[in-house]
């Protein structure tokens, strides 16, 4: 068979939810899709976590596809998830900043030891992993409840409450040391 037609019957096969067909399209595309994440983001993680958002988009929209070049409908759902994880980036980006502005303006008449705390306290927060940061920042700076913050990660509470507090935990061990 040649590209075209075989590409066509792996499409076919897809929009019918033959799991065959979408693995075949994974082995197709996967090299490619990856190199263009790792090409824009130079990051081995996030590559793979967007190649993986991308697939699972694909399984959802492959219906949407009405013919044409499959390669640039392809790609452009990859742009968009990127442009999305960009805006993302820079809204939780925009977020900490916020806070530390707050922070730094709400430390003016501090005295110099709880300066220092607060430098280090910011210091330590950035040595935690992203994820747990972020938990701490909306619970903590943004004043977000444990039920608002658990519906915005799209989490059962619990898991929510526990991550904050290994997060505590965590920031509490970086600050004695």
């Amino acid at each position: 068979m040649n590209r075209p037609d075989e590409l066509l019957g792996i499409i076919k096969g897809c929009k019918n939810g033959d799991n065959d067909s979408f693995s075949r399209l994974v082995d197709l595309y996967s090299k490619r899709l990856y190199g263009y994440f790792y090409r824009l983001s130079g990051n081995r993680t996030l590559s793979d976590d967007l190649l993986s958002e991308l697939f699972v988009k694909l399984v959802k929209k492959i219906g949407s596809y009405k013919g044409g070049s499959f390669d640039g409908w392809i790609f452009r759902i990859a742009s968009n998830i990127f442009t999305d994880h960009l805006r993302a980036k820079q809204k939780q980006k925009k977020l900490i900043e916020n806070k530390v502005l707050i922070l730094e303006s709400a430390s003016v008449g501090l005295k110099y030891s709880d300066k220092h705390s607060l430098d280090k306290l910011q210091s330590q927060l950035d040595k935690l992993d992203e994820k747990t940061k972020e938990l701490i920042v909306l619970r903590f700076y943004s004043g977000l409840s444990f039920k608002e913050i658990a519906q915005i990660k799209k989490e059962p509470i619990g898991t929510t409450l526990s991550k904050v507090h290994r997060g505590i935990a965590k920031l509490r061990e970086l600050m004695v040391e």
